[in-house]
C-alpha cells in the first residue's frame, strides 16, 4: 500500500536525539529522507550500527555533504530546489554562518517547510546554550516533581525533553504542510526543548499557572489524589489507581476487605489522607499475590498492572500484540528488532523499510539525481566535498 507521506522529500540536517526522532517520524510514514551528514564524520550518538543510532535514523539515505565549502552548499541548495521540508536543530546562529537559514531557503523554494529544534529557541537570553536532556529537565521543571519526597530532585529515566521535542517538531511540520496546500507557501516551525518539556508537563504546569501550586516530588504516589500508587503484594510490588470512592468501593468487595471501607472514603481521596489511605490498602494487598490482585481488580474495573522491566514489557502478551517490537535485518548485523511506531493504520502494518545507511551510502546516487557524472563526483570526493 501506498505509505501516507511518500509524495513528500526531507533534508535532514539533525543529530544527537530531538532532531533525529523528528525526522525518523516522517521518515516511518514514507517521507523520501535524505540525511546531509559531514563527511568522516560520526552521529554524536554513537557507532552506526548500535542500537540508538539504528532506532533513531532507519527508513533514512544519506548524503555525505560538507556544507561550510561553497561547492557542497550549492549542491544543498539544488536538493532545496525540490524538497518539502528541511529540518535541523544547530545552535540558533550556525544556519545563518552556513547562509541556509530559513529566509535564505524560502528565496530558493517559497513552498519549503523548514523546522528548527533547538535548546532553549530562536530568540532570548539563552538561545546559543546548548541543549541537553538533562538540563532541561532540571530547568523546565520534570526533575522537580520526580522522585521521592525529601530525596532530592530525580531525572526522568528517558530523555523526556528530547522525544517531547522530536514529536511536537513532526506535528509542526505536518501542520504546516497541511497549511501548505490552502496558502502555497511553507512555514517556519520552531521547537525548543525547553518549550516541550514544559509542555509535557501539562497538569502539573497548569497546577502552578492558575492555582499559584508549586507542584512538589510525590514518589510512586499520584500527585493530587490518594489511592493511587505502588502497593505491596506477597510477591512484589503492583501498580493500582483506586481512587474516589467509587473504585475504592470495587476495590474492597473484589478483595473482601469491607472493614476498609470507612478508610477508603477518608477525604475522598485527597492527598492529605494519603499516608493513612496507603497503610490501610498494603494492609489488604499484602495477602495477595501480584496475579491475583491484577486479575481481580481488574475484573471489576480498578486498574491494575505490573511492573515490569523491559524484558518483562516485551514479553507481555498485549505488548506482543501490538507489534511495537518491529523486525529490520541489518546488512552486517542481520535479522534486529527496533522499537516500532506506536501509531497504527487500520490494514496497514508498520514495516521498517530499511536500517539506518552507512556514512555517504546515497551520495553517488543522489548527485547523479542532480545530473553529475562519475568524473564530476570524483573530482568532489577528492575535494573532500562530498564522501
Amino acid at each position: 500500500m501506498p505509505l501516507p507521506l511518500e509524495t513528500f522529500s526531507v533534508l535532514d540536517l539533525t543529530q544527537a536525539r530531538a532532531g533525529p526522532a523528528a525526522v525518523r517520524q516522517l521518515a516511518d510514514w514514507g517521507a523520501r529522507t535524505l540525511m546531509i551528514e559531514k563527511p568522516g564524520g560520526e552521529d554524536l550518538i554513537g557507532r552506526r550500527e548500535g542500537s540508538d543510532f539504528q532506532n533513531l535514523h532507519r527508513n533514512k539515505r544519506s548524503l555525505a555533504l560538507d556544507l561550510k565549502q561553497t561547492e557542497g552548499r550549492e549542491i544543498f541548495l539544488r536538493l532545496v530546489r525540490d524538497a518539502d521540508v528541511v529540518v535541523e536543530n544547530f545552535r540558533p546562529d550556525v544556519k545563518d554562518r552556513l547562509g541556509i537559514d530559513f529566509e535564505t531557503l524560502r528565496q530558493i523554494n517559497p513552498r519549503l517547510v523548514y523546522a528548527s529544534i533547538s535548546g532553549f529557541g530562536q530568540e532570548g537570553p539563552y538561545r546559543f546554550r546548548p541543549g541537553l536532556d538533562q538540563i532541561i529537565q532540571g530547568m523546565g521543571g520534570m526533575m522537580s516533581v520526580t522522585g521521592a519526597p525529601g530525596q532530592g530532585p530525580m531525572r526522568a529515566g528517558a530523555a523526556i525533553s528530547d522525544m517531547a521535542a522530536g514529536l511536537y517538531c513532526a506535528i509542526g511540520v505536518l501542520t504546516a504542510l497541511l497549511e501548505r496546500n490552502v496558502t502555497g507557501v511553507g512555514r517556519w516551525v520552531q521547537v525548543s526543548l525547553l518549550g516541550a518539556q514544559i509542555g509535557m508537563l501539562d497538569f502539573q504546569a497548569a497546577r502552578w499557572l492558575m492555582d499559584r501550586d508549586v507542584p512538589g516530588q510525590a514518589g510512586n504516589d499520584h500527585p493530587t489524589g490518594a489511592g493511587m500508587g505502588l502497593f505491596e503484594a506477597s510477591d512484589g510490588l503492583v501498580n493500582i489507581a483506586a481512587t474516589g470512592a467509587r473504585l475504592q468501593g470495587l476495590f474492597c468487595s473484589a478483595l473482601g476487605a469491607e472493614p476498609l471501607r470507612a478508610a477508603s472514603r477518608m477525604g475522598e481521596g485527597r492527598a492529605a489522607d494519603r499516608e493513612a489511605l496507603n497503610a490501610a490498602i498494603n494492609a489488604v494487598t499484602r495477602t495477595w499475590t501480584c496475579d491475583e490482585l491484577i486479575e481481580r481488580l481488574n475484573a471489576v474495573g480498578v486498574p491494575c498492572g505490573p511492573v515490569y522491566s523491559l524484558d518483562q514489557t516485551f514479553a507481555d502478551p498485549q505488548v506482543r500484540t501490538m507489534d511495537i517490537a518491529a523486525p529490520a535485518t541489518h546488512p552486517t548485523r542481520g535479522p534486529i528488532e527496533m522499537v516500532g511506531q506506536p501509531i497504527a493504520f487500520e490494514g496497514e502494518p508498520f514495516v521498517i523499510r530499511s536500517t539506518a545507511p552507512g556514512l555517504g551510502e546515497h551520495t553517488d546516487e543522489t548527485l547523479r539525481g542532480l545530473g553529475m557524472d562519475d568524473s564530476q563526483i570524483a573530482a568532489l570526493r577528492s575535494a573532500r566535498i562530498v564522501a
